[in-house]
């Protein structure tokens, strides 16, 4: 399978998976929250898979990770979520994707 492929099913794990757990919430406008947080998770991966650097894996995807989740951080000033999430998330797509090494 390629990274680019197994980019796309890990992001729309990923993005499936933080929807799911933000369901319980309540938000002004809930379609758009979700819809968002999918979109940001979703490109973690697909960007993690698309990316060839000489980094470990695990480091790449922690990068991407939190450089994806930033803005929704900034935007919604809730810092820890958006920001842990994201760098957790991307940290195993880039060890799954591209290696522990």
């Amino acid at each position: 399978m390629s990274k680019v492929t197994l980019g796309l099913i890990c992001g729309l794990v990923f993005g499936a998976l933080d929807v799911g757990l933000m369901m319980p919430t309540t938000f002004p406008d809930k379609t758009t929250a979700l819809l968002g947080a999918f979109a940001s998770r979703f490109a973690i991966g697909f960007v993690i898979g698309c990316v060839q650097l000489p980094w470990p894996g695990w480091i790449l995807g922690l990068v991407f990770g939190l450089l994806i989740s930033l803005p929704d951080a900034i935007i919604t000033h809730k810092y820890p979520p958006i920001l842990i999430g994201g760098g957790i998330g991307g940290l195993i797509i880039g060890g799954i994707i591209h290696g522990w090494k």
